[in-house]
């Protein structure tokens, strides 16, 4: 039976995105050029595989494709002969063959794109934002979900960060060693905001992602090799905390697709290979004299995955770590977090008080999670009416499919039992 193309462009643009972006910008030093070229690349992937069948390597298809289309472009521009004898004498019109990607090269075009984003020459916040939007192949929106902020603001960070690499000439490599301080801050936060868009997606039927999830763990992974032997503690500890949230995958979907909250999963169905493999991460981050935030998060996430059941779970323990990461990277979403841990171990209406004190401050009303985290609490004391407020205002937040279908349920749930 033949592939099916469009399922094939699917996934190619789902898996391999990032790739395709990194290789283009390598080549031709344009983020906007690498990003059209591969747009109009997967568009001509539509149309022609259809008639003439998918290609033996899909991903190396489209960078070919998406290469002459960047050639292409560059033609229709000012100084065309300039511009074209460069590349020329620079290799770059030679054929592309399918590449070929070790898990173990260092450093690969992914790794390379992360560290040109990075660079102290961007505010921080638009290092983040344009990795999660070449690497990771985000949409605006998603990303300005990530930083809670209006997406026409997202959209204008971005356009300003990718003309700074530009007029700026900002190298597309790796840096040494005594250079990579300067930028970590920035690329840990990239490859966990990537993992965070894997493991629980802005839009799409699927409550996960594991193409992007996957591939921010191996990058970290990528990252704590090229460090060693001194790589500091928090890439040990942001790997660890996303080994530990990925081990879980399985059980967060039931078998219609739905998701599973934590309390409520089936914890044989937890990777435990993957929790072995984070368990000296997590001690070895947390041994310097302070833990940084991935440490702390890696910890919490530990005391979830070392408690048999959920009535097991040292939610003193867990209210501490929050206690100190707020102290650390005091944040509204830190906060939200930790009213949810004093819940857990004080009781709903100690929780509830913290979150309607959060929601005062108006920082988290547009974020879904904020109100779910309320309507659950509220369900708990047995106040349904204002539950079933919350979960409708959750509700009309939430953008993914599968989370809108778990909050539809609850919103059932509380409108029966309060009738």
């Amino acid at each position: 039976m033949l592939p099916n193309p469009n399922a094939v462009v699917d996934l190619v643009y789902r898996t391999d995105w990032g790739r395709i972006v990194a290789t283009l910008i390598r080549q031709f030093r344009d983020f906007d050029v690498a990003e059209e070229a591969a747009q109009e690349a997967f568009a001509a992937a539509v149309a022609q595989w259809r008639t003439e069948g998918v290609p033996e390597f899909p991903r190396a298809w489209i960078i070919q494709t998406a290469r002459h289309k960047a050639i292409d472009r560059i033609r229709r521009q000012v100084r065309l002969s300039e511009k074209l004898e460069s590349y020329v004498e620079s290799g770059l019109m030679e054929t592309v063959e399918e590449p070929k990607y070790e898990i173990g090269e260092i450093p690969d075009d992914r790794l390379r794109l992360i560290f040109t984003c990075c660079h102290p020459a961007l505010a921080l916040e638009a290092q983040v934002a344009l990795t999660l939007r070449t690497l990771g192949g985000l949409e605006t929106d998603e990303i300005a979900r990530a930083f809670l902020v209006p997406p026409p603001t997202m959209a204008q960070r971005l356009v300003r960060a990718k003309r700074k690499i530009r007029d700026a000439g900002i190298p597309y490599i790796v840096p040494d060693t005594k250079e990579m301080p300067a930028r970590l801050e920035a690329v840990l936060t990239a490859i966990y905001l990537i993992f965070n868009e894997g493991y629980s997606p802005t839009r799409g039927n699927s409550p996960v992602r594991s193409d992007l999830s996957s591939e921010a763990i191996r990058l970290a992974r990528l990252l704590r090799t090229l460090m060693e032997p001194q790589a500091p503690a928090e890439v040990s500890g942001l790997l660890a905390l996303m080994l530990l949230h990925d081990s879980r995958r399985e059980a967060r979907l039931d078998d219609a697709g739905d998701l599973v909250i934590l309390e409520e999963q089936d914890r044989d169905r937890w990777n435990q290979q993957q929790i072995a493999e984070a368990l000296p991460l997590v001690e070895a981050a947390l041994r310097v004299p302070q833990p940084g935030p991935y440490a702390i998060q890696a910890a919490i996430a530990a005391v979830h995955c070392q408690a048999p059941r959920p009535e097991d779970t040292d939610w003193a323990q867990i209210v501490q770590l929050y206690n100190l990461l707020q102290q650390q990277q005091p944040s509204p979403i830190v906060a939200l977090n930790r009213a949810v841990a004093i819940a857990m171990r004080d009781g709903p209406q100690a929780g509830l008080s913290l979150i309607d004190d959060l929601g005062a401050t108006g920082d988290l009303q547009t974020y879904h999670l904020f109100h779910a985290a309320r309507a659950d609490l509220l369900r708990r004391l047995g106040s349904r009416v204002e539950a079933a407020e919350s979960y409708t205002q959750a509700l009309a937040l939430a953008t993914n499919v599968s989370e809108k279908r778990f909050l539809e349920r609850r919103l059932r749930e509380v409108q029966v039992q309060s009738a």
